[in-house]
């Protein structure tokens, strides 16, 4: 479990195989309550090689010195992403 924010990742491993491999990820709110937005590959299991590239926000809560993730919104394609963005926009800028 994670004691820090920086620590929080969405990297897995089975065994020595990598599953989820992170590529980025930004802090979004920090404290007792810590959001953070990744971009992520998942393994594709039949090709051995990872797929395309996804998003997910995660929230976490810090109990007893570590997070523990509480919620998260997976974004599944670069045209959600696009549309997320495009509504949030006209949103901030009205």
């Amino acid at each position: 479990m994670a004691e820090t924010v920086d620590e929080l990742t969405v990297e897995y491993f089975e065994g020595t195989q990598q599953t989820v491999k992170e590529l980025d990820k930004v802090v979004l709110t920090k404290g007792a309550w810590a959001t953070l937005m990744y971009r992520y590959q998942d393994l594709d299991r039949k090709k051995e090689e990872f797929g395309p590239i996804k998003y997910t926000i995660r929230r976490y809560q810090k109990r007893n010195g570590t997070y523990m993730q509480k919620s998260k919104f997976n974004i599944s394609s670069a045209d959600q992403a696009q549309k997320i963005i495009d509504t949030l926009t006209t949103w901030v800028a009205e």
